[in-house]
């Protein structure tokens, strides 16, 4: 809008984006990312197993969306936010220290509590804060700009995280947790936005939250959009975060690798991932005004599906296409948090945000128990392949029936 700036014209508001940057700086989830699954394949854990605690992780999210959003809605945005960081911290400590599926099932509903508290209020937080300053139509280019400081600084602990596990698998799990206990002294010092001040949250009962969430969701638009991303689209994507680590191995060993090197190697490729998402997400919003959400989202299902069914016949494909969709994801993340909000009211903005990652959340469990099946039966490139397949058919049944994002989408 007319005189703001990119990440907003006051002086309250700018430095509270310039701590909001600092605090998706402590997420340091690319400490132990390189190494994840290999950890949990060292642990004795089948794909299987792997792919249960994958579907915990989503079965939590799915149950604890809304009431945790309801409560970023009713106590304030940043304590969510604290209170999912601090969780997320111990849990991250726990893993580490784990050895067998059990310990790892139950620490892993924590983490997806821990994410709860944070997936709506942050985007929320984010908003109004931005809102303050009428400066809304922003909210795609500081969140992607504050997930390329993130994933900048997330290229040097992937490196780190590497060379960590080729020591200790559980290294960079012990890193993380310290890395990310710095983000509840970074969240206390934030302000809560005066927009969120402003609304009646006193009188936010449950029963008017979830009214809310149904009138939201029950809108065309958005009721097709949630089916197009939040449903297909994330959940097929989702597995690319699960199978890379094995498969990457997989490749790297056929290229003449040494096993000893493979550790080492993924923190470097994990490097190159998170700057790829860096650069893309810096240029979030000259994507967004040279492209447009319509057209990126109506492309995006076509090139990842057909990357995935094309790495299943030339294996070494694989690489450039994890790179490809790490590229996109949190770009794509944003353009689908701006389309959302900018549909949304204030007052419930938070619980709506958690309700469509609880949906997501859901949607995913059937494709994290299907390809884990069909890893441990086949391999996990013939897992994606059959994503990839699915990603598009469903992308083109859903075009059929509804466009989930019209021309009005377009407004730059």
């Amino acid at each position: 809008m007319a005189g703001a700036s990119s990440d907003g014209s006051g002086g309250a508001v700018s430095g509270n984006i310039l701590k909001y940057y600092i605090y998706k700086s402590t997420k340091a989830v690319e400490f132990y990312r390189p190494v994840m699954y290999l950890f949990f394949l060292a642990q004795g854990l089948s794909f299987t197993q792997i792919a249960i605690l994958e579907a915990l992780y989503n079965l939590t999210t799915l149950f604890g969306e809304i009431p945790t959003g309801y409560v970023g809605d009713r106590v304030g945005r940043r304590n969510s936010l604290l209170i999912g960081t601090s969780l997320i911290s111990v849990t991250l400590l726990g893993i580490g220290l784990s050895s067998s599926f059990l310990p790892l099932a139950g620490l892993y509903v924590c983490w997806s509590l821990g994410y709860n508290f944070r997936s709506g209020s942050e985007d929320a937080w984010l908003y109004d804060t931005l809102t303050d300053d009428l400066s809304e139509d922003e909210f795609a280019h500081v969140r992607g700009r504050g997930e390329s400081a993130a994933l900048a600084i997330g290229a040097g602990a992937a490196i780190l995280g590497g060379y960590l596990g080729s020591i200790d698998l559980s290294y960079p799990w012990f890193v993380a947790a310290g890395v990310t206990s710095l983000g509840v002294g970074v969240l206390l010092t934030l302000d809560e936005p005066e927009t969120y001040k402003q609304t009646a949250t006193a009188d936010l009962s449950l029963r008017r939250t979830v009214r809310i969430v149904r009138e939201v969701l029950s809108r065309r638009r958005l009721r097709s959009f949630l089916l197009y991303y939040y449903v297909l689209y994330a959940a097929v994507t989702y597995l690319v975060f699960v199978f890379l680590q094995p498969i990457f191995e997989t490749v790297v060993l056929d290229l003449g690798i040494a096993q000893s090197q493979v550790e080492a190697l993924l923190g470097w490729f994990y490097a190159a991932y998170s700057l790829v998402g860096a650069v893309l997400n810096y240029y979030t919003g000259a994507i967004r005004e040279t492209i447009g959400l319509r057209k990126w989202f109506l492309a995006l299902p076509f090139a990842v599906g057909s990357a995935l069914v094309g790495m299943y016949f030339v294996p070494v494909l694989a690489l450039p296409t994890f790179l490809l969709i790490r590229g996109v994801s949190d770009v794509t993340r944003s353009f689908a948090g701006q389309y959302v909000n900018d549909r949304v009211e204030t007052l419930g903005r938070a619980t709506v945000l958690s309700a469509m990652a609880m949906v997501s959340g859901l949607a995913v469990v059937p494709f994290q128990l299907g390809s884990g099946i069909i890893s441990d039966a086949i391999s996990p490139l013939f897992a994606l392949g059959v994503g990839g397949v699915v990603l598009i058919v469903g992308a083109v049944s859903i075009l059929l029936w509804e466009a989930p994002i019209g021309d009005e989408a377009v407004r730059e």
